[in-house]
């Protein structure tokens, strides 16, 4: 466990004063004892002297130091950073450097006397910068110069800190299955939650329960992969896919995606042709244009296959017409499946299609309910005689 030290601005103290003072530091370290310390900076700045006595308490201290750049590392707390030997910065953080200044008053001989011993600072703090990015010291003075702020990446880039903490998550397995059934179906997400949650399998990194959890994580994915499951039917086959069909797009032989398509160009009814390699599509060309083609014509062009002299013309030919054929079976075979589901239901017969009305209806005066209310008729009841006895003659030959 480390030891914290916390410089953090209070509306009275910054770097130089109270707890933030090198005094002060160099009591936490020694409270410290060797161990290992993490030193937390949200600061303004301050006492530019006070900044370089804690830096070098820092690079003295036996323990490792780890300094933390939580919201601002500015002017004097900038140096105070580059104790750590790691320095990690949030991502939200920000670091500034620039010149170093006096408040001071006085004749010429004396304002000249402050310029040179902000000179020499600047100097002192440009050697600590230098040493801790690897810049030279034009660079770092230039940055100086200039009144730099820099985001955590932009530090990072320079060579100012060592990481940045983007406060992210480790990955375990529970997590991994949470982000497959965050989206599944109610019935879904209840089964996994109920694994998860089951006190008696606390630990989800046991390898026994993740494999108990195998088969209904694939029911999941196979459910989700058919939802949004897409057809491209070509020249060989249907290839089934999720998305448009583009470049990196994976394809598969069946519905429910398992067996990837082999390497192969396949070639769409509009003539577009796929190379597909390792079960993913790695180029997508589009039809090149036949002005003497003629694309409404469904026959087998068996004059334009002899005119042509271009066999590549040719083969693109077929294998379009290939690809027409395929569509064309899928549809015949989809209308199939429906011409049998309409010739199902009408061979039923009167009983059963009769146990297939679900009503509510409870007649006027029933024993039932002594509240009990006529229908209302439906408005395309028939309302004249001629009409009800028009209506008796067309049903009756369906009554048995």
């Amino acid at each position: 466990m480390s030891y914290k030290i916390y410089l953090y601005d209070t509306e009275t103290d910054c770097i130089g004063l109270g707890s933030l003072s090198s005094a002060y530091i160099q009591q936490q370290l020694a409270a410290a004892a060797g161990d290992d310390v993490d030193v937390h900076i949200s600061s303004v700045g301050g006492s530019a002297f006070d900044a370089i006595a804690i830096y070098d308490l820092l690079k003295k201290y036996p323990g490792r130091v780890t300094t933390y750049i939580d919201a601002l590392a500015a002017s004097a707390a900038s140096v105070v950073a580059m104790g750590g030997q790691q320095v990690v910065m949030s991502k939200y953080a920000l670091l500034m450097i620039h010149k170093p200044m006096v408040g001071s008053g006085g004749n010429a001989d004396e304002l000249l006397k402050d310029v040179q011993m902000l000179n020499v600072v600047q100097s002192r703090l440009a050697q600590i910068y230098m040493d801790k990015s690897g810049l030279d010291g034009v660079t770092i003075n230039s940055l100086i110069n200039s009144v730099t702020w820099m985001t955590a990446d932009q530090a990072l880039d320079l060579g100012f800190i060592d990481q940045v903490d983007d406060y992210s998550t480790t990955i375990i397995n529970s997590a991994l299955i949470q982000k497959y059934t965050n989206t599944a179906p109610a019935v879904y997400q209840r089964c996994i939650n109920k694994i998860l949650n089951n006190k008696n399998n606390m630990n989800i990194e046991n390898k026994e329960l993740i494999e108990k959890t195998t088969s209904v994580l694939d029911k999941i994915m196979n459910f989700f992969k058919k939802v949004v499951n897409k057809q491209t039917i070509t020249d060989k086959g249907t290839l089934h896919h999720t998305g448009d069909m583009d470049t990196g797009t994976e394809v598969y032989q069946d519905e429910d995606m398992t067996t990837p398509v082999p390497a192969d160009t396949y070639t769409t009814a509009d003539g577009k042709k796929i190379a597909v390699e390792k079960g993913q599509v790695q180029q997508v060309t589009s039809a090149e244009t036949d002005p003497n083609a003629d694309d409404e014509d469904d026959d087998l062009p068996d004059n334009k296959l002899k005119s042509s002299k271009n066999p590549i013309e040719i083969q693109n030919r077929v294998q379009q017409l290939k690809a027409r054929l395929h569509a064309q079976n899928a549809l015949l075979s989809e209308a199939r499946v429906a011409l049998e589901d309409a010739n199902n239901r009408l061979q039923k017969t009167h009983i059963e299609v009769k146990n297939e009305i679900k009503s509510n209806f409870t007649p006027e005066g029933s024993k039932r309910s002594n509240k009990a209310k006529t229908e209302a008729a439906p408005f395309f009841a028939p309302q004249s005689e001629i009409a009800k006895n028009a209506v008796k003659r067309a049903v009756a030959p369906l009554i048995p």
